[in-house]
């Protein structure tokens, strides 16, 4: 079985070695918890350090939002995409009805199928292996229908499984029971990651749970997320 080495430092020896290529991973978690940086470090030390392209879909930030929060941990995404090792794909402003000088981005309204097609195209032009969808809530599907948040994540997941590309898929959470948003996202997903942030000590405390990884053995354990000028590390 083939590993995708996720690039995080520390969490490779937690999942056998790596994320099962051409799975659909869903990583959830509050506000803080550092899922968006989680995304781009699996992207970036995947194009740097493993020579894998990938792409990265946002739905909430601008592009040159996301790129500027990269170079705070000296991710440089604009010499990547040069390289045709990363693409972009603008949605938020899509969704927004706002202009864009992104190349990747739905140019007929915003609906799941048009960002199927888009991330199709994407994936196509430069042979990505890696795809992070940052988040699922911007999908603007209502979150009351869950059978609708299902279907929508099947149909993208089902896509990138064909392509055997092995993709993140970010869940903001409102309550800290909970593992995703609807409630059903993580049934679709092959692997589920949530990150958490706790109160401790007068402080707040960062943490990591991989909850299941169908078809590898992995750690059952709470383990300690830490987020420096480097990026993210997991002990």
């Amino acid at each position: 079985m083939n590993r995708t080495p996720t690039g995080i430092h520390g969490l490779d020896d937690l999942v056998n070695g790596g994320f099962i290529e051409g799975s659909t991973i869903l990583l959830s978690g509050c506000s803080g918890s550092g899922k968006t940086v989680f995304g781009l470090q699996f992207l970036y030390r995947g194009a740097v350090d493993f020579d894998e392209a990938g792409v990265f879909v946002t739905l909430e930030s601008r592009p040159n939002e996301i790129r500027q929060e990269a170079l705070q941990f000296g991710w440089n995404l604009e010499d990547i995409e040069k390289e045709k090792k990363l693409i972009i794909i603008d949605a938020s402003s899509s969704k927004a009805g706002l202009p864009t000088s992104e190349s990747y981005t739905l140019r007929r309204g915003f609906d799941v199928s048009a960002l199927a097609e888009e991330i199709y195209r994407a994936i196509h032009d430069i042979g990505a292996k890696r795809l992070v969808i940052d988040s699922l809530s911007g999908i603007g599907i209502r979150f009351d229908q869950p059978v609708e948040v299902r279907n929508a994540v099947f149909t993208i997941s089902a896509l990138l499984r064909e392509l055997n590309v092995t993709s993140l898929f970010v869940s903001e959470i409102l309550h800290k029971e909970s593992l995703s948003l609807a409630g059903v996202e993580q049934y679709t997903a092959q692997c589920l990651i949530s990150l958490d942030l706790i109160p401790t000590n007068n402080s707040l405390e960062r943490g990591l749970t991989i909850w299941k990884m169908r078809g590898s053995a992995h750690s059952l354990k709470r383990h300690k997320l830490t987020i420096d000028d480097k990026g993210i590390k997991v002990s």
